[in-house]
């Protein structure tokens, strides 16, 4: 009988790909149990964030849930890597001893040895997908030249590295081989890709490579940075059919001082320039940002200021969470924190409050259109999917009841990663409600 691995990713996706790229080189040997299912394993594996406050105490927390399962007799051993134990990696061994094994974010051949296997040259573009079969995430560079000054990726994650087009391109292959049909494209900065390997910004070319492999039917992309944004990604989203009108551009905040501050190397006329280019360019794009408030320097005018941008460019989605100092970056060495939590979190729900009434017309101003969907489960007789406006985990859902005529006697499990028409018929502000109108 094969030993029982289950995996715990906290963080971002990035983490999730770098977790399949390890399990890709162990399945073989292990049985890998689906994170939360409570069963006794032989190894618990998690792979850590270390990126903000919250999500430190979520990585320790979760570290110390794994120990005392060790304790209780329900795991034989704990192997910790990724952001958080690559960042404290001389604090945490002497912190919290019964974890077996400790390994930073890039030790990924330590790890699978730890694990009892031998790192193979020939899976090194191979994935043991733990999101549903029909799509996954792309990595496509690691590390970040950026220095955004609230940031310690570049120092957890190193200098950015781009991937091959075609390691890439060879990834995407098998996946789509092994039923992928989405294509979600990731890393710290997507829009800097191709400028170590090939001396140009590559996205757009690499986007065009990825739709023409068989059976990807949509390609979307997250992670981009306003500064130098390459135009020609907006060709591809205006002519491309498999590339989605959607794209993630964490702009963080739109009042010069503050901007300068982050070390964001962009202005707010530029910001503004950008999303006006994205509008005209790419009708119906659908727009994802996130914004940081309670940055030092951030006055009462600079929040005032975000909140207007945000009232103007309407974005359909938008994130929000509050600065935190870290250890190692140029704010917390050079920046007092001297915004108060209570001021931060006022700021953030202000915002958010804001933003709730945004998307709700935006997703109200669908209902009675026809869309097309991927159905990503069937959850209590309802089928849960996603249109080209949706990404995953971080978005709204459409929901659609599988009693009519259109579905018949199809079983709704059968039609997991399947594509339908649907028309809405109602909406709030983060999900939709539709009704089957064809299976594709």
């Amino acid at each position: 009988m094969k030993m029982k691995l289950q995996t715990v990713t906290l963080g971002c996706s990035k983490n999730k790909v770098d977790t399949e790229h390890i399990l890709s080189h162990v399945e073989d040997l292990y049985e890998i149990v689906p994170e939360g299912e409570d069963i006794p394993v032989d190894v618990i594996l998690l792979n850590t964030c270390g990126f903000i406050g919250d999500a430190k105490e979520e990585s320790v927390q979760a570290i110390l849930e794994a120990v005392e399962k060790k304790k209780r007799g329900e795991a034989a051993k704990v192997i910790v890597f990724g952001c958080l134990s690559q960042r404290y990696a001389d604090e945490l061994p002497d912190l919290i001893p019964e974890v077996d094994g400790w390994f930073g974010a890039r030790e990924f051949d330590p790890v699978i040895r730890a694990l009892g296997a031998e790192p193979d040259p020939e899976k090194r573009n191979q994935r043991y997908l733990t999101t549903p079969s029909h799509y996954a995430y792309l990595k496509i560079s690691e590390g970040c030249d950026r220095r955004c000054s609230y940031c310690a990726i570049p120092f957890i994650r190193g200098a950015h590295k781009s991937v091959p087009m075609e390691d890439l391109v060879e990834e995407a292959t098998r996946l789509a081989d092994n039923g992928v049909r989405e294509l979600i494209i990731i890393a710290q900065d997507t829009t800097y890709y191709g400028l170590d390997l090939y001396r140009r910004r590559a996205l757009a070319e690499l986007l065009q490579k990825l739709s023409e492999v068989d059976g990807i039917e949509w390609i979307r992309i997250h992670y981009s940075y306003p500064a130098s944004f390459p135009e020609d990604i907006l060709d591809q989203m205006a002519d491309n059919p498999k590339v989605c009108r959607y794209m993630d551009i964490p702009l963080q905040h739109i009042s010069d001082k503050v901007l300068d501050n982050m070390h964001r190397h962009v202005t707010g006329a530029w910001t503004r320039e950008l999303i006006g280019k994205m509008r005209k360019r790419v009708p119906g794009v659908v727009l994802r940002t996130t914004m940081i408030v309670g940055h030092p320097g951030e006055g009462k005018r600079d929040f005032n200021e975000l909140m207007d941008f945000v009232r103007e460019a309407r974005f359909e989605r938008l994130g929000a969470f509050k600065y935190s100092e870290e250890e190692g970056t140029y704010g917390a060495e050079n920046f007092k924190d001297s915004i108060t939590s209570r001021v931060k979190q006022e700021r953030l729900d202000e915002l958010m409050t804001l933003q709730s009434g945004i998307s709700l017309e935006f997703n109200q101003s669908r209902v009675g259109t026809v869309e097309k969907v991927i159905v990503d489960d069937f959850v209590d007789g309802i089928m849960v999917c996603r249109s080209e406006f949706e990404s995953p985990e971080v978005d709204g859902e459409i929901l659609v009841r599988p009693d009519s005529e259109i579905i018949g006697s199809i079983d709704p499990y059968s039609l997991i990663g399947e594509f339908l028409m649907v028309r809405v018929t109602g909406a709030d502000e983060y999900d939709l409600i539709a009704e089957p109108v064809e299976i594709l």
